[in-house]
């Protein structure tokens, strides 16, 4: 197999620990030739991780658009802060380079749609790292729902229970703002959303969504977020997603509900069967999973292979830029809900700028 020589753009808090772990463990297919931050020495580390394992020492750059000039890369991953991964990805994009691009996309349904149009246009992949579909528990769930083995399915949870603290915000001033970040429904809960809205399928018809800041004054964006989807099959999603959980990290769960079969799958990153009921089955292999090493997962390695497969072999990777897209689009449903305190149709236009101002409850647009 030939290799595939890449670039990673954001060498902060995931992509110096899980798309530096998908570079070494899928060392057969990939060479890192490059590493970028505005932070020179956060790239430096990644580097030195590499050589100290690989042997060969990948170059350091501040700036992105000078690695187009300079490197023969075939792919790029973005790790940057969520506000940036739009100009970042569309700038190799338009160059016609495969692009994978960490979760959310982008923060704006133009944004996604302008991604998604120019990877089609430039004929190169557009990649999400929505990494939780690669559990082996989330891929059992799927063979089930795919298989048909629920009968109808009528409807599923999302709950996404976890603590944030001050010191969290304080550690980068990205985080909680409406330009480059969101809330908890955007950076905390989209991996669980985008689940929940893969088993549940179907086109969506409509969202009621209703935000909260109750206990983080210093940031702009919610800290709780609740809503109920409709979809145009019949099932009904239900999300409830916070960072206020005292004192820790509670849990993270996907609940689906069918005519013939309950599953629930918890763990510290939905990696861990809890409830497993159909017709002669009460259990599952994988309840008894260990929990991995933190709530990123271990996704990324296969992740990173698949999207290696869907540019060597021309075919479409498992999480392109439309599936990537609909978890986001959800939340921006739920922010538009709770703006206009109202349920949103689909389709619909919104871009999280739109929220500045926004008070802690709701406030009625035109």
């Amino acid at each position: 197999m030939r290799k595939l020589k890449m670039a990673l753009i954001g060498c902060g808090r995931i992509g110096s620990s899980k798309h530096v772990e998908a570079i070494l463990k899928n060392a057969d297919i990939i060479e890192a030739a490059a590493f970028c931050d505005i932070v020179p020495e956060k790239a430096q580390a990644c580097a030195e991780k590499v050589k100290s394992v690989l042997g060969y020492e990948p170059r350091i750059y501040t700036d992105y658009t000078k690695i187009v000039d300079n490197e023969e890369i075939d792919f790029v991953a973005i790790a940057t802060e969520s506000g940036y991964h739009y100009e970042i990805a569309m700038e190799f994009l338009r160059r016609g380079i495969n692009v994978l691009v960490e979760k959310p996309m982008a923060l704006s349904t133009k944004h996604m749609d302008d991604m998604i149009e120019t990877a089609e246009e430039k004929r190169v992949k557009l990649g999400v790292c929505f990494q939780n579909r690669f559990n082996p528990p989330i891929q059992e769930l799927r063979r089930k729902v795919e298989n048909g083995a629920f009968g109808k399915i009528n409807y599923g949870v999302a709950n996404i229970r976890w603590n944030r603290d001050k010191n969290y915000y304080e550690q980068a001033n990205w985080r909680g703002t409406w330009h480059l970040d969101g809330g908890s429904l955007m950076n905390q809960c989209t991996h669980n959303i985008d689940l929940l809205q893969w088993m549940l399928g179907g086109e969506i018809e409509e969202v009621y969504g209703v935000i909260r800041n109750f206990q983080h004054p210093y940031i702009e964006a919610e800290d709780f977020g609740g809503a109920i989807i409709k979809f145009k099959n019949g099932s009904v999603g239900i999300i409830e997603g916070t960072s206020t959980i005292y004192p820790r990290n509670l849990e993270e769960t996907l609940s689906i509900f069918g005519e013939y079969g309950t599953v629930v799958i918890g763990g510290l990153a939905v990696n861990r069967i809890q409830v497993w009921k159909f017709p002669d089955e009460n259990s599952h292999p994988f309840m008894e999973l260990p929990d991995p090493d933190t709530v990123y997962g271990s996704g990324h390695v296969p992740l990173y292979r698949d999207f290696y497969e869907s540019i060597v072999y021309n075919k479409e990777p498992k999480i392109p830029g439309k599936e990537g897209r609909k978890a986001v689009e959800i939340v921006l449903a739920i922010y538009k809900s709770a703006l206009e305190n109202k349920p949103i149709r689909f389709p619909f236009e919104f871009d999280t700028s739109i929220m500045k101002g926004w008070n802690g409850h709701y406030v009625m647009r035109g």
